[in-house]
C-alpha cells in the first residue's frame, strides 16, 4: 500500500514540474487551428491560401482601373471577395507585428513571416482575435473579413458614393485584400503561394 501511494506522488510530481507549465505556455484560448484537411496549397506548403473555401480574385496585383475613389490604379496585393465574417488563416507562420485601421485597407492585420515578409490582411473585422506580438501557426485563424461600412472611425476619409456612408478603407465590398511585401517592397502574393 505504501507502495502504490509513493508511486502515486511520485507520477504527481512528475506531471506537475514536465506538463503544466508546458500547458499553461500555450494561449489556447487563442489558438483555433483551421481544419487541416480543407487548407488549400497552390503549390508552395510554406504559403497556405489566406481563405479556405474562396478562391476567386476579383483584383489580381498590378495595374487596373481603381474601382472606387481612393483606390490605386497600381493594385498591391490580390483581392479575395467572400462574405463578412469569413475565417481568414495564417498564411504562415510567424508574428502578428500591426493591427489598426489603414488608411484604404482598412481595418488591418499584419503578419511578418519567419523569413521576413509582411504580409497584410486588408479589410478585416475590427474585432480582433489577434495581438501585435502573438506568435502564429500556419493556418491558424487570425481575424474575419470585414464588414463593408465602418462607423467612428477617427481620420477615415472613405465612403460609399451612393450613400455616404464611411467604409473599411478604400473598397466596394466585403472581400480580404492580402498584400505581401519584402524589403518594404510589394510583390505580388501569387508568386509566393504557388
Amino acid at each position: 500500500m505504501n507502495k502504490l501511494i509513493y508511486l502515486i506522488i511520485f507520477f504527481t510530481i512528475i506531471i506537475s514540474i514536465f506538463f503544466i507549465p508546458i500547458l499553461s505556455a500555450i494561449n489556447i484560448e487563442n489558438l483555433e487551428i483551421y481544419e487541416e484537411s480543407q487548407i488549400i496549397f497552390l503549390g508552395n506548403k510554406n504559403y497556405a491560401w489566406p481563405i479556405p473555401g474562396y478562391t476567386t480574385l476579383s483584383s489580381p496585383f498590378g495595374k487596373r482601373k481603381a474601382p472606387t475613389t481612393g483606390a490605386s490604379t497600381f493594385h498591391k496585393g490580390i483581392d479575395i471577395p467572400a462574405p463578412e465574417g469569413t475565417k481568414l488563416i495564417a498564411t504562415c507562420n510567424g508574428t502578428i507585428t500591426f493591427t489598426g485601421f489603414l488608411g484604404g485597407g482598412g481595418y488591418t492585420i499584419t503578419l511578418t513571416s519567419l523569413d521576413g515578409i509582411k504580409i497584410s490582411y486588408c479589410h478585416v473585422s475590427p474585432n480582433y482575435i489577434v495581438e501585435v506580438g502573438d506568435n502564429i501557426w500556419q493556418g491558424q485563424i487570425i481575424g474575419h473579413v470585414g464588414p463593408k461600412y465602418v462607423y467612428n472611425v477617427s481620420g477615415n476619409i472613405y465612403s460609399d458614393p451612393s450613400n455616404g456612408k464611411p467604409t473599411n478603407g478604400a473598397t466596394t465590398g466585403c472581400h480580404l485584400h492580402l498584400g505581401f511585401r519584402v524589403n518594404n517592397n510589394y510583390v505580388n502574393p501569387i508568386d509566393y503561394l504557388q
